[in-house]
């Protein structure tokens, strides 16, 4: 049952934007005692499906900002190809610290920072 609430909460955080690698792998590492390596190749699986199906209702809903997205996409998958790389040849255990810290610099900062949200874009902007 626990393992149905655990995907749960990732997928529709992940759906969201919100980081549901983060719930999953964590779960995986820390409850599961799965190995980084292996939890970082479960939850890429487990994202392919969720990451199509919420592209197709955000991109509905005009919730794409098409041409942000094309400033940042070439540079996604150059970090996609590299970080699969670096994932092959840093050790697990390194690897663990390694997000462990990104988690923490991350949720201090969002913690603390206080910066004014933009206005969602127009839907008619995105749909070009």
């Amino acid at each position: 049952m626990m393992h149905a609430v655990v995907g749960f909460l990732a997928g529709v955080m992940a759906s969201m934007g919100l980081g549901g690698g983060f719930v999953l792998v964590v779960w995986l590492t820390v409850f599961e005692q799965v190995g980084q390596k292996t939890a970082q190749g479960i939850n890429l699986l487990f994202f392919l499906p969720i990451a199509l199906l919420s592209l197709v209702i955000h991109l509905k809903g005009g919730l794409v900002d098409r041409q942000l997205l094309r400033r940042y996409i070439f540079g996604g998958v150059l970090g996609a190809i590299l970080g699969t790389i670096a994932s092959n040849i840093i050790a697990a255990e390194l690897l663990r610290k390694l997000f462990a810290l990104f988690l923490l610099c991350f949720r201090t900062r969002e913690l603390f920072s206080a910066r004014k949200q933009k206005a969602p874009p127009d839907k008619k902007e995105n749909a070009r």
